[in-house]
């Protein structure tokens, strides 16, 4: 079949809280954290090619200044077609919906969501912690992504044990600026020893961002954003930012709030999910694929 064309989602994801507990001596710090998978993400739509060209477009301009190389999408189709020495390529478009630069793991999802994408349509039959491990040389949290459930994260993210929540309503606030990453984990004040909890202690709220404190004395909106989202529900950074995110019980609470915030602010109502959704379609494209012949 000369063009076949499949649509997959690549959810957001929220750190309900990080902690740095160690800084190894290549640079990296050992984190614990707790990834929660999200209904809200972008859709990628994937385009079969037999010559091996690999192109990626976004409907997001900021993506569209990006050269291919820097672009996650771009690099994992052609990470997994270098490893695998596949004839065929991809045409890639993303509809972008997760802010860039906001902690809530839009590329790394992105990049997780085509490798399984295409070691479905390009026929590669790589396991799972294959793909994880391909994944990992793309970012700490392409992992998660690839392994489609929320979970307890600790290394520098890629060693996880799925943990089940209640599938609780978030309200996540972009407050329009952009965090540096770098900068955050640069900064001579940020706690990089904290005590290694474990999940009895998250679920009695011992737990912390030690990055929030960091992002909201260099980026004052950070610090308005998550003063003003408490007064609701307390608020938390996820990741480095600039996102933060408060929890309801019910989506008609989580809505009113968004309904309230400030219109120099951007922000989503989402809810928690346990198994990602680019799973449960990658579940049915497995059975379209099954059905398909020429490929």
């Amino acid at each position: 079949m000369n063009s076949f064309t499949v649509t997959c989602f690549a959810p957001a994801k929220l750190n309900l809280f990080l902690h740095i507990t160690a800084r190894r001596a290549d640079g990296y710090h050992c984190l614990q954290t707790l990834f929660q998978l999200l209904d809200y993400g972008d859709q990628l739509h994937f385009t079969l090619r037999h010559d091996k060209v690999i192109t990626s477009h976004s409907t997001l301009d900021e993506l569209k200044q990006l050269p291919f190389e820097h672009e996650l999408c771009y690099r994992a189709a052609q990470l997994l077609q270098k490893n695998t020495g596949t004839s065929f390529g991809v045409d890639i478009r993303i509809d972008k919906k997760i802010p860039l630069g906001g902690g809530l793991g839009g590329g790394s999802s992105n990049a997780a969501t085509t490798l399984l994408v295409l070691n479905e349509l390009w026929q590669l039959s790589l396991s799972q912690d294959q793909l994880a491990e391909l994944g990992l040389q793309l970012g700490a949290d392409v992992p998660v992504f690839v392994r489609g459930y929320s979970a307890w994260g600790e290394g520098i993210g890629e060693k996880l044990q799925p943990v089940e929540l209640p599938e609780m309503w978030y309200c996540v606030i972009h407050p329009g600026v952009s965090v540096s990453t770098a900068q955050i984990f640069q900064d001579p004040l940020l706690t990089r020893n904290q005590p290694p909890i474990t999940i009895a202690d998250f679920l009695t709220g011992r737990c912390v961002n030690v990055c929030e404190p960091v992002v909201r004395r260099i980026y004052p909106e950070v610090d308005h954003a998550i003063h003003w989202l408490s007064q609701y529900q307390p608020a938390r950074l996820t990741g480095t930012g600039a996102c933060l995110f408060a929890c309801f019980e019910e989506q008609s609470e989580a809505l009113a709030v968004q309904n309230n915030v400030p219109s120099q602010w951007s922000c989503f109502v989402a809810r928690a999910t346990h198994r990602s959704l680019a799973h449960a379609q990658l579940d049915l494209l497995k059975k379209r694929l099954h059905h398909v012949s020429g490929l």
